[in-house]
């Protein structure tokens, strides 16, 4: 039998609420498929200052390099506002993505046909939309020096190299490639000379992969053509932070940012993480919605332990628990049949998973 060891990092807020759910749909696909996970748990984030005067100890980096693949929950809160920034639970993941070297960010956004009421836009305007935003995660604008600030003055660098570019072009252009052969780079490339860089080295990476449709659009089009006509977009390539921006607005399209996955990915350990925050406000309710989490769980059992049949089974009990009217209170106007909460969302997936 197969054995893979997984690091768990929980987090804050909502972080453990939506991990522990994640983890029992994984103990019960691994039952299923006949592998097996162990965890170790670790502590990053607010916990981690709490716990440790750091928001990233060493302990942490150490056992997710020896890990298989990292799943983690949210970090974050208000408790932890005041403290200098290298202290705070943002910066701990931060460094702990430039420790793993996971320059690509993988966030899917794929419409439920269960939740297109779930959407702020028009059924017709969503409906089939699926697709794949790779954002760069270790550079640009959130990593660039100088930085600083004072009473009068703030100013950040935003700055990337050519071999940075061509790294996460290549992985743009590896993923258009098993999906509908279309990439789209968005930059600002009019008014940002590095984003005339950006632009060029992508360019010069297509002709690698002359078989995908390659386009560019500046950030600001971008933004209003994923809510005008987000299915002409199959893969979309751009740099942190407008990465950071467009994949929270691609997930308005899905109806709730409660649904959506992603994947850090690089030269090491893959990091496996819902792309929502803490939401302190909501943290121990037990009103969370763990499908982000537990489809990231699927996406770690597909890209890095290659357990691709577990983790299409985890996509269709989801699918199959919001058919049957199923959900958490983030979406629980569109269809809903029962209000779930956070551990109701998860046993429900689980029972469909062993039922098969």
């Amino acid at each position: 039998m197969k054995s893979y060891n997984i690091a768990l990092i929980k987090g804050d807020g909502i972080g453990p609420e939506v991990i522990d759910e994640a983890k029992k749909v994984l103990d019960a696909v691994s039952q299923v498929y006949n592998f097996k996970i162990k965890y170790e748990e670790y502590l990053m984030g607010g916990c981690a200052y709490d716990a440790y005067k750091n928001p990233l100890p060493e302990i942490t980096i150490q056992g997710c390099l020896k890990a298989d693949a990292i799943l983690f929950g949210a970090i974050g809160g208000s408790k932890w506002d005041n403290l200098p920034r290298e202290l705070r639970p943002e910066s701990g993941l931060l460094r702990l993505r430039k420790e793993l070297e996971v320059f690509a960010n993988i966030r899917p956004a794929i419409v439920f046909e269960e939740l297109l009421e779930a959407s702020t836009l028009k059924p017709e305007v969503i409906a089939d939309t699926d697709l794949v935003i790779i954002r760069e995660l270790i550079s640009g604008i959130y990593f660039g020096k100088p930085r600083g600030k004072d009473q009068n003055h703030g100013y950040n660098t935003m700055a990337y190299t050519k071999k940075e570019i061509e790294r996460i072009a290549k992985i743009g252009f590896q993923f258009a490639a098993n999906r509908r052969k279309k990439l789209c780079s968005v930059d600002k490339a009019n008014v940002l000379e590095v984003s005339q860089l950006w632009r060029e080295v992508v360019t010069d990476v297509s002709k690698e992969y002359p078989e995908i449709e390659l386009t560019h659009q500046y950030i600001d089009n971008a933004s209003m053509q994923l809510i005008k006509d987000p299915r002409q977009f199959d893969v979309i390539l751009t740099g942190n932070l407008f990465g950071d921006i467009l994949s929270d607005e691609a997930g308005m399209l899905t109806g709730s940012i409660g649904l959506l996955p992603s994947a850090s990915i690089g030269e090491k350990v893959a990091l496996y993480e819902p792309i929502h925050g803490s939401a302190p406000d909501i943290a121990g309710m037990g009103i969370a919605n763990p499908i982000a989490a537990i489809l990231s769980a699927s996406m770690l059992l597909k890209y890095t332990l290659k357990e691709t049949q577990a983790a299409e089974a985890i996509n269709q009990a989801v699918s199959k628990v919001l058919k049957k009217g199923c959900r958490t209170q983030d979406i629980a106007h569109f269809g809903a049949e029962k209000i779930c909460s956070t551990s109701q969302m998860g046993d429900l997936i689980t029972e469909c998973l062993e039922r098969g």
